[in-house]
């Protein structure tokens, strides 16, 4: 099969989740079918990423494409002009109309168009006779839905519920005009189906490198050094983590005067810097090359998030190399683990604070914890299954294109 895969960057580095998925179903995908890779190209991608593109393609075509840059004036101009727009900016600042003609003329040649998130759907026409499948890694509109509600400032917030209004429109508009719809998890799927009317959506599970990320001895960690690993730019981690510095940790040097946190992920903001550099014990790295000596000496992973959607492929990580996790309602949504048994969920910052001492004060039922998660992604993770569900799905979908709603103009 010759697959188009329709995306708004290349993959490298493979940093944060959306990438990762993408890039190891691709991987699997490649083994036995054609991929062509169309995606939009700003300039800023290093050589490296073009070359090691070959790793998940068979076919890469970038699409020249220079977006505003933040706080530049052209961004601040941007911004103004889409307040009287319908569309969202985070969707409407990708549309391209070379990357819209260069998916039809591929097209032509393939058997299977996949969009991969909601912002390159703009380009993606209705002139496309094969099978369409647009990858849904989040359902967007709930995240700036959530955003807006733990908004502070009324302007700030108003804008953000213009947004998540404007969002929600959209991304109803553009899963109905798809063959199908595949999300990461069936609450995504759920939403989908009930509050955008789409019958054709089925979900997958989210995957996990087993043999990456391999289990580290029972007492590799030393002290109790807490973690989060997340892309920093993406602004539900940076909530998440500012909400658990600001709220959460104090409470647990309050009993544990020498643990550390420690903020792993590429990106972080000058106020996270500077929150951590008044806070006792906390560190933020930044990028690293490999997140696995992080994650072999922490002592409890943490997920705080108050914000987001899809699934949390950091989760699976931790509990792969054996860390005890603890995660907000949120930040666990949509994966099929039960607290107390493959982590604890806590959604307030005084039983998040009780969850995490117990875990560091406790060490068997640390390791129980931590071994029970283990044996569930050994056993029901692969990426490879992930993906053969994937393709299952994408070959399942509705073919039928004429009853379809048509794309926003």
């Amino acid at each position: 099969m010759r697959i188009l895969w329709v995306k708004t960057e290349l993959l490298h580095p493979v940093d944060k989740g959306g990438r990762i998925r993408s890039y190891q179903m691709l991987r699997c995908l490649l083994k036995d079918h054609d991929i062509v890779y169309v995606c939009l190209d700003d300039g800023l991608s290093s050589a490296e990423a073009h070359k090691k593109a070959r790793e998940y393609c068979s076919e890469l075509v970038t699409v020249p494409f220079r977006p505003a840059r933040k706080s530049s004036a052209a961004y601040a101009f941007d911004l103004l002009r889409n307040l009287i727009s319908k569309q969202p900016y985070a969707v409407s600042r990708y549309r391209s109309d070379l990357q819209r003609r260069r998916v039809i003329e591929l097209s032509r040649h393939a058997d299977l168009l996949v969009c991969d998130f909601l912002a390159p759907s703009l380009n993606v026409s209705r002139e496309i006779d094969i099978k369409t499948v647009l990858f849904e890694h989040n359902v967007e509109a709930m995240i700036w839905q959530r955003r807006a509600a733990v908004a502070s400032g009324a302007l700030r917030r108003a804008y953000l519920r213009q947004q998540w209004r404007r969002m929600q429109r959209l991304e109803g508009q553009q899963c109905r005009r798809f063959d199908g719809v595949i999300t990461v998890s069936d609450a995504d799927a759920d939403i989908i189906r009930t509050q955008y009317g789409v019958r054709a959506v089925t979900s997958i599970p989210t995957g996990v490198d087993v043999d990456y990320f391999t289990p580290r001895m029972p007492s590799a960690h030393t002290t109790p050094e807490l973690l989060f690993v997340g892309s920093m730019d993406w602004q539900p981690n940076e909530d998440g983590i500012r909400w658990f510095a600001e709220s959460v940790f104090h409470l647990i040097r309050a009993r544990i005067p020498d643990v550390s946190l420690s903020i792993v992920g590429r990106a972080p903001s000058k106020a996270l810097l500077a929150l951590a550099k008044r806070s006792s014990g906390i560190r933020v790295t930044g990028a690293v090359p490999d997140v696995r000596p992080y994650l072999q000496r922490a002592a409890v992973s943490i997920v705080p998030l108050r914000i987001g959607g899809g699934t949390r492929i950091k989760i699976y990580e931790a509990m792969a190399v054996g860390v005890p996790v603890v995660s907000t309602t949120i930040g666990a949504e949509g994966l099929p683990l039960v607290s107390e048994q493959h982590l604890v969920i806590a959604d307030e910052p005084e039983p998040m604070a009780a969850a995490i001492m117990n875990l560091l004060l406790d060490q068997p039922s640390a390791h129980r914890l931590a071994a029970n998660a283990q044996r569930f992604v050994q056993d029901h993770c692969s990426w490879q299954a992930v993906t053969n569900e994937f393709l299952s799905q994408c070959q399942g979908s509705r073919t039928t294109k004429g009853h379809v709603e048509s794309a926003i103009a």
